[in-house]
């Protein structure tokens, strides 16, 4: 029987984000998010969608037994109110009727005002439904929420802080040849069909329904509190959103270290490191005609980058003082072809040097 190898990707013309249970749960347990400064239908979308089952189940509420089918969920309204953060039934009530009314979901009530019985629409469309009876977990697995669902409830008014955070992680791509910076990390693009993550606070502001100060205020939180992490080039080139925890949450492995110079690398810009003498910088051709000056600051910060990576996967020999590295640029025609060898020293070698 040949070997099956799941592949790590998030591929952006897949039409569904895998959104785990437990992350929601995180999000409603995470009060330093906000939800009452906007709309957060996406919000509120995707906690439903978090406790609709898989299979039948039965729930016994009042001494009243409940047959709860694929795609439905029966709760109190005390529980919504803490799921969906809102004090009042009147506010639950708009809730409810909004999404109702964009044809996302059903409800009704049940038990003289008690209870609350709702459906998802489409849910069997985009997730698996199990045959058989079974109690269903709420608070482990996860269930796909269609991308396209998700950007119609981001168009809808302003967006809340609890909404931006889910629009930047269902539109994450991590290891997609047709994305620009895909390979560094889970990197936020917005399907555009440029194929390059890079965004100006301005098309955010007008996805998102903000000015282009809240939508600045709004990412330095997100990464302050440690969810993104935000590569900001000069000039108008724009800013790239890496999500944090994201492959240890979707994939269960080790997050990665997102580092600004391989980003500048893999998206073709120009990006001196501080530190970096501007006399001292190497030349490589990277086209035709177009000619790329990259410092050996950089070269060397990419090159130390490398060797850690290797040495956290277990290739021990990538830290040894016996061994060299090499830096290939690219030939003049863009194929790959070795037209000179830059030898990049290791810490080891320059201390041996001193």
């Amino acid at each position: 029987m040949l070997g099956y190898q799941v592949e790590i990707k998030q591929l952006v013309d897949y039409p569904r984000c895998r959104v785990h249970r437990e992350f929601i749960q995180t999000l409603i347990a995470d009060w330093s998010i906000r939800t009452n400064n906007g709309c957060s239908g996406l919000f509120y979308y995707a906690v439903l969608c978090s406790y609709a089952n898989f299979r039948t189940s039965y729930r016994r509420i009042d001494g009243i037994t409940y047959t709860i089918y694929p795609g439905e969920w029966v709760c109190t309204f005390k529980e919504l109110s803490e799921w969906l953060r809102l004090r009042t039934k009147r506010r639950i009530f708009d809730v409810l009727d909004g999404l109702q009314d964009d044809h996302l979901i059903d409800y009704k009530i049940l038990g003289r005002d008690k209870l609350v019985r709702y459906q998802i629409k489409d849910w069997r469309r985009h997730n698996t439904v199990l045959d058989y009876n079974c109690p269903c977990q709420k608070d482990t697995g996860f269930y796909f929420l269609p991308v396209s669902t998700a950007t119609d409830l981001i168009s809808v008014g302003r967006c809340s802080e609890m909404d931006i955070l889910l629009d930047l992680w269902i539109s994450a791509v991590y290891n997609d040849e047709r994305v620009q910076g895909s390979f560094t990390g889970p990197v936020a693009y917005f399907r555009n069909g440029s194929g390059k993550p890079l965004v100006s606070y301005a098309d955010l502001a007008a996805r998102w329904g903000i000015s282009k100060a809240t939508v600045g205020r709004v990412l330095k939180k997100l990464s302050r509190l440690g969810h993104i992490t935000l590569v900001t080039f000069p000039g108008r080139h724009g800013t790239v959103i890496y999500l944090k925890n994201y492959l240890s949450t979707m994939f269960q492995i080790s997050d990665v270290m997102v580092d600004k110079a391989e980003v500048a690398l893999s998206l073709n810009i120009k990006f001196l490191p501080p530190d970096a003498e501007p006399e001292a910088a190497e030349r490589f051709a990277c086209g035709p005609t177009r000619l790329l000056f990259v410092s050996k600051a950089f070269m060397d910060n990419v090159a130390q980058n490398v060797l850690q990576l290797l040495e956290r996967q277990g290739v021990a020999c990538s830290q040894c003082h016996r061994c060299s590295y090499q830096l290939y640029p690219l030939s003049d025609d863009g194929k790959g072809e070795c037209r000179g060898v830059l030898r990049i020293r290791t810490a080891a070698d320059r201390g041996r040097a001193q």
